[in-house]
């Protein structure tokens, strides 16, 4: 609220319900702003923060309790435990969000609210604004500004709390364990489909949810960054790749590994995972305090670029594949990206043109991969079809970087030894 300003006045709306088919409703997210300052997860509700010289003050609307309706969807909160079990300084009826928000606007400079996210409550906003000015000459003064809140709001998420950090290792923890089930339940003969539903049974019998879609990819599938389809069989002498995470009371973790689904690794399946695992390995080591979030990408790209010249799959020598971007044919995303609330959390990359700096609390995937399509004709036959990826979850610190994911094995020896039971 200091950041606000003692004569501005910060409204958040909370995620509204979303129809999936005529009455039937998708699973509730609340949004993930509303979330980290409220803890709140129903829909239909209204955060108010008033800066002033006390350190302000929390009004909250949401739904009043309705046995009725109760009988239906489950226990509500309700405006006492608004209060009680929510920190909020006051609660009212969202109901009278309209009425009370006239008194709440007045004298204010300023709104900090972010625009275009919620178009149907934008509307309301702009509606009373209209209104209230409209009738500002004769009653009160209406604020002028509407401020976006979210790059003041986002660069506080990008530092956890230790709380935080707790919350996201056990999200790790469950990922942990239905990778783990996966890769000792795997043979030849499933289908993609299987594994999958194992990774989504382990994920609901520990309380999570599936943080995002699972990626379920065998074989040339793997190739596919953002495959979904998850329904192919899977074949001896293929791949699986897997990019899975489970969201935990919110927060969310996000873990790729790959393997053979016959528990052996080829001889090019094996050259190429080291690959992609030695990538990794020295882009974590970089994760370091003080050294850039460029700094991550760039010695995961050399170390990869340079594994591929020395298997034959890239031509040049390796400033030439940096400089002239070659090595993108077969890399072709990023490094990593934030991760807390959202899989891909929130947060600046860049601060005035410049990489920004790693700082203590930050939290980062860490996922370099090779993806040699099966039509991919400038390599030899044996890389064609292969897929690659290998991500953990890893927080700045004071000192060496923490993986949070750290329970999960990752060398090629430790991936045939789990899976050979």
């Amino acid at each position: 609220m200091k950041m606000a300003g003692e004569d501005a006045i910060i409204i958040l709306q909370a995620a509204p319900a979303r129809i999936r088919n005529n009455d039937v409703q998708y699973p509730y997210r609340q949004d993930s702003d509303f979330l980290y300052l409220t803890g709140f997860r129903e829909p239909e509700a209204l955060l108010v923060m008033i800066p002033e010289e006390k350190g302000g003050k929390c009004v909250f609307f949401c739904r009043r309790r309705d046995p009725e309706r109760e009988m239906w969807d489950g226990r509500m909160v309700g405006l006492e435990a608004a209060v009680s079990e929510y920190g909020m300084d006051e609660a009212h009826d969202i109901k009278e969000a309209d009425q009370r928000l006239r008194e709440m606007l007045q004298d204010r400079e300023r709104i900090f609210h972010d625009l275009g996210r919620h178009p149907l409550f934008d509307q309301r906003l702009i509606g009373w604004l209209n209104e209230f000015r409209g009738e500002s000459r004769k009653t009160f003064h209406a604020p002028e500004e509407i401020h976006a809140l979210d790059h003041m709001l986002h660069d506080m998420r990008v530092y956890k709390s230790r709380e935080e950090l707790s919350t996201m290792r056990r999200a790790a923890k469950v990922a942990i364990e239905a990778h783990e089930i996966a890769m000792k339940n795997c043979r030849p003969g499933l289908n993609e489909a299987d594994i999958h539903a194992s990774l989504l049974h382990t994920f609901t019998r520990h309380r999570c949810e599936a943080s995002y879609l699972p990626i379920v990819g065998g074989g040339a599938n793997a190739c596919v960054l953002h495959y979904i389809a998850n329904d192919a069989p899977l074949n001896d002498g293929d791949l699986l790749l897997i990019d899975a995470g489970a969201e935990y009371d919110g927060y969310a973790s996000d873990i790729t590994r790959t393997f053979p689904v016959n528990g052996k690794f080829s001889p090019e399946q094996r050259d190429l995972y080291d690959v992609v695992l030695a990538a990794q390995e020295a882009a974590i080591e970089k994760a370091l305090a003080g050294n850039q979030w460029q700094d991550v990408h760039d010695v995961a790209v050399r170390v990869a670029t340079q594994g591929m010249i020395d298997l034959g799959i890239l031509d040049n020598r390796l400033e030439e594949e940096i400089e002239s971007k070659g090595y993108k044919k077969y890399y072709a995303h990023n490094t990593g990206h934030w991760i807390g609330l959202d899989v891909h959390d929130v947060g600046e990359y860049t601060i005035d043109g410049h990489s920004r700096e790693l700082e203590p609390g930050m939290v980062l995937t860490i996922e370099p991969g090779i993806y040699i399509g099966p039509g991919e004709s400038r390599v030899k036959e044996r890389w064609r079809g292969l897929g690659i990826r290998i991500e953990d979850n890893v927080a700045i610190t004071r000192d060496e970087p923490r993986i949070l994911t750290d329970g999960l094995v990752k060398s090629a020896e430790d991936v045939e030894a789990l899976m050979a039971g």
